[in-house]
């Protein structure tokens, strides 16, 4: 091992990587410059591999100075040489800016007079919280750095999440100051978004307005996502489970998701003002959902990128679905988009960090955070403007009503009495209309069936008979074959109207029963009555012809008639039959003839 270190002393790589010298000065110091790594993509090398691999050249500098290098198999070692030129801090610790590792090795090569002493540690949410040095979100370990030595510095990490390295060296005093000022910095983000829940919750507990319920919901879960990608979660709520480390980050992932979907759903109304843009959120929740399920089962190297690369897919349909609504004119899009747009970047450039997109400077790693917080803002400010608007549009409307009042209601109740008027004038044409054929102007079917069934029980209480005919024009299918459909209509219209004139004096009930026939009932007709007013109405028919446009064209018909006793129970569709039983008679017989079938007891 130490030929081999001696020989890392004269290879390329330890002529290009600088090594780490520290002073009393640097209580606080980033290591990617000082570090050097090398992927391992089977996962089996061991320490000493990395040696020979280290004074082969294998090692190479960070790229641009960035230990993210997205989520990538295997294992990968990093290298650090340091010397510690302050005999005050013999002991620091070593910090690994990363809460989402897996597996962490860190081995620490001291060389002094009596040879190379090898230090193992490890850490990472693969082991239960209690196994790291202090208690911190982060995995860290302490680092024993003897005043004028050189050591090497070998730290090993493989892990299913992304892989970012952030290594970053603290004496004990410098992490203390760290320590407290993020505690500090996590304390004032999660007491706003504590502060946040509980104001919504009262809203939504007062108004019962779903969108609130739903962004409840979103704060809730997107505040769990929160403490498990800051290590938080594994700190506080399950420091014994490391499977709820792990699984932890795609379940809170899909949870928010849902959450931000349904939220946008319910504030947009993407039900009502884009049909289409609300059956796609529906889909994105029953995704989000069925990954959430499968992430309880499957491994995590798998559904985590998914459930990171969904993100950017949810962030940009929630984009388009606001400019869609805003564009229809739905002017609270507007603030929506305003407040989400923030917190939109700030979540797009975390989950753009996860794929090593993006370098992980400050705006990135916190932009969530950052986003969220001026989301909370805007949505605060956007609450209380609209408040104001609506509570000085309620007093303008009181105001107006005081003064106006009597000169409204005056104006408005004759607007209805004129309305009403109108709407009982409509009424009556409509109704009229729906009981008159297109064609001919006659009462058409269905009024006729309830008027007979009138005229038919007041005639049983008057004991008084009546007479029913059924009339059809003879071959009439020869006319529209002969001489068109429209010429036929003409026919039609004609015999309506002489069938009309001929049966007004005997208070008829005529109607069109459909196509060239016609039923018509006669009140206080009975059988004989009934038969000669049909006969005359036959030879009216027979000696005038219909008018035409070239020739006059005859016309004739057949005539059933019945007779419906006072004393018969005979109901509207019996007697119809009856009627057309005496029609059959008339066209059998030759057509152009009147029958009759006998009173119905």
């Amino acid at each position: 091992m130490l030929l081999a270190l001696l020989l890392a002393g004269f290879s390329p790589l330890a002529a290009a990587q600088r090594p780490l010298e520290l002073g009393r000065q640097d209580g606080e110091t980033a290591l990617a410059p000082f570090t050097a790594y090398h992927h391992n993509p089977d996962g089996r090398l061991d320490l000493a591999g990395a040696e020979r691999a280290l004074a082969a050249g294998g090692f190479r500098p960070l790229p641009g100075g960035n230990s993210s290098f997205g989520f990538q198999r295997g294992a990968y070692w990093f290298h650090i040489a340091a010397r510690n030129a302050d005999a005050d801090t013999p002991r620091w610790l070593l910090v690994q800016g990363f809460a989402l590792s897996d597996r962490l090795d860190v081995y620490t090569v001291a060389h002094g007079t009596d040879g190379a002493r090898v230090r193992h540690q490890a850490g990472g949410d693969s082991l239960p919280f209690a196994a790291r040095a202090i208690r911190y979100r982060h995995p860290n370990f302490w680092i024993d750095l003897p005043a004028g030595q050189r050591v090497d510095l070998f730290v090993r990490v493989q892990s299913q999440s992304s892989m970012q390295v952030p290594l970053t060296l603290y004496s004990p005093s410098a992490f203390t100051g760290l320590a407290r000022d993020a505690q500090l910095g996590i304390g004032l983000y999660y007491g706003i978004l504590l502060a946040l829940f509980f104001y919504n919750l009262v809203l939504w507990l007062s108004l019962r307005d779903s969108s609130y319920f739903w962004y409840l919901f979103h704060i809730c879960a997107f505040g769990l996502v929160l403490l498990t990608l800051n290590g938080l979660g594994f700190e506080y709520l399950w420091p014994r489970s490391p499977w709820l480390a792990d699984h932890s980050v795609p379940l809170s992932i899909c949870l928010a998701q849902v959450g931000m979907q349904q939220f946008a759903r319910t504030f947009l109304g993407l039900a009502q003002r884009w049909r289409f843009g609300d059956r796609v959120g529906l889909g994105m929740i029953g995704f989000f959902v069925l990954l959430g399920l499968i992430a309880t089962q499957a491994p995590y190297r798998i559904v985590t990128p998914i459930a990171s690369a969904a993100v950017f897919v949810s962030i940009a349909w929630i984009a388009v679905a606001t400019v869609v609504v805003l564009r229809r004119g739905y002017k609270p899009a507007r603030l929506f988009l305003l407040a989400w747009s923030a917190f939109l970047l700030g979540t797009g450039m975390f989950a753009a960090i996860a794929f090593d997109l993006l370098p992980k400077v400050f705006i990135t790693e916190y932009g969530v955070q950052i986003g969220s917080a001026l989301e909370m803002l805007l949505l605060s400010v956007a609450l209380g403007y609209r408040y104001a608007s609506l509570r000085n549009e309620n007093e303008r409307i009181v105001r107006e009503a005081k003064e106006q009042l009597e000169h409204k209601v005056e104006q408005r109740t004759g607007e209805l009495r004129t309305a009403l008027a109108q709407l009982e004038k409509a009424h009556d044409r409509l109704r009229e209309t729906a009981q008159r054929d297109g064609l001919t102007g006659l009462h058409n079917r269905s009024h006729f069936r309830e008027a007979f069934e009138s005229l038919l029980h007041r005639a049983r209480r008057q004991r008084r008979p009546l007479a029913l005919m059924m009339i059809d024009l003879d071959h009439f299918k020869q006319i529209n074959d002969h001489h068109g459909h429209l010429v036929g209509d003409e026919c039609l219209r004609w015999a309506a109207g002489l069938i009309s004139q001929t049966l007004a004096p005997h208070h008829a009930l005529l109607a069109r029963f459909g196509g060239e026939e016609f039923v018509a009932v006669l009140p206080d007709h009975d059988l004989d009555a009934g038969s000669r007013v049909a006969e005359a109405l036959r030879l009216r028919l027979r000696a005038q012809p219909c008018p035409s446009r070239s020739h006059d064209i005859p016309v004739t018909a057949s005539i059933g008639v019945h007779e419906i006793a006072p004393d018969s129970d005979l109901g509207v569709e019996a007697a119809l039959q009856f009627a057309d039983q005496a029609l059959y008679l008339a066209k059998a017989g030759g057509r152009d003839c009147v029958r009759l079938w006998g009173a119905a007891a």
